[in-house]
């Protein structure tokens, strides 16, 4: 996996998000010309083919880490995984500190939980209350699961909220953001909308695996962790409509998503599919992402990306490049077209 591990210097891991959202830096990578643009996001319709259509995730980030107390008045912190949730009275969780079975945990208005079952650094927490109050319980006492990577800024928790969602964000079910999103202003849709440029949507509930480095047994199986989507008929309806122009998908979910239905032909379910090298693209003409943390499967998907559109240069390359011209990177940092 050498070839996705690079050395990022510490103060380009953007710490704060761009103030507008759409003042964020854009590096644009133009596949059939070998051309690089550096620009501001809200100019990306000057890049984006006229009569595109941009695919977005509508999922939104829940408040799931939450600090709660154990029964012997120890403070425990706990961050449910609810994009794993299917209903019931059974939540997974990971947690900061030991946990024992049978253990009970409480959130501070003292409803509780009693840890039934333990797989690796995973634990099973059964709800002993109605367990249709737990998304208004971490409406509450929760934060927003922002990656640990970010942890030097000075924001409230109400700025982190709303900063670390799309403002099209519809469906709470993730505990990360599809970041490609964050960018994105009233403004900049009405800028596209003067190129013809449309919009459909698709739900991918992202989860942890997102950050985590790709393991040799998923290189080797060839199946990474696993995500629910879902493709509402019209965007199938408008992808078989503009199947010979421009489809973009806004982020690696929404391409993991298309890419799945392409594969399936089911318009939901869960996937595992690993895009990495080589992989044939059926959907997909152009792709807005930020930049990734290294080793992870995000970055295989970009490398696979460019080497289906006989891309001169690896991600690694492009990378190089951002990093001499200080583009911020990961969640709150800067995006990249590639075309």
């Amino acid at each position: 996996m050498n070839q996705y591990f690079y050395e990022l210097p510490r103060e380009l891991i953007a710490q704060k998000p761009a103030e507008p959202r759409d003042s964020s830096r854009l590096f644009v990578y133009d596949t059939k010309t070998d051309e690089i643009f550096f620009d501001v996001f809200r100019n990306c319709g000057e890049y984006i083919p006229s009569g595109s259509t941009l695919i977005l995730n509508k999922t939104k980030v829940v408040p799931a880490r939450v600090y709660m107390e154990k029964e012997t008045g120890g403070k425990i912190e706990v961050l449910f995984l609810i994009n794993e949730y299917g209903g019931g009275k059974e939540f997974l969780v990971i947690v900061d500190r030991k946990l024992i079975i049978g253990q009970k945990l409480f959130f501070p208005n003292r409803k509780a939980f009693e840890v039934i079952d333990q797989k690796d650094q995973f634990f099973t927490l059964k709800c002993l209350f109605d367990e249709s109050e737990i998304f208004s319980l971490l409406e509450i006492f929760g934060t927003t699961p922002i990656p640990k990577y970010i942890h030097e800024h000075n924001l409230s928790e109400s700025v982190i909220k709303d900063r670390y969602q799309s403002i099209f964000a519809e469906t709470p079910a993730s505990i990360a953001a599809p970041t490609a999103s964050l960018h994105f202003t009233n403004e900049v849709f009405e800028s596209l909308k003067k190129k013809d440029v449309i919009t459909a949507e698709i739900l991918l509930h992202v989860g942890m695996g997102t950050f985590a480095p790709v393991s040799d047994v998923q290189i080797q199986s060839g199946m990474l962790h696993k995500e629910w989507y879902s493709i509402p008929k019209e965007t199938e309806e408008v992808i078989k409509l503009c199947s010979q122009k421009s489809i973009i998908p806004v982020g690696t979910t929404a391409m993991r998503a298309l890419e799945s239905f392409a594969k399936t032909e089911k318009n939901e379910g869960i996937t595992n599919l690993f895009i990495k090298r080589p992989f044939q693209f059926r959907v997909a003409s152009g792709l807005i992402t930020n930049f990734h943390v290294p080793e992870s499967s995000l970055m295989f998907l970009v490398d696979a990306f460019l080497e289906y559109k006989h891309s001169k240069r690896t991600i690694l390359d492009l990378y190089k490049i951002a990093i001499k011209e200080k583009f911020r990177f990961y969640s709150f940092g800067d995006a990249m077209y590639i075309k």
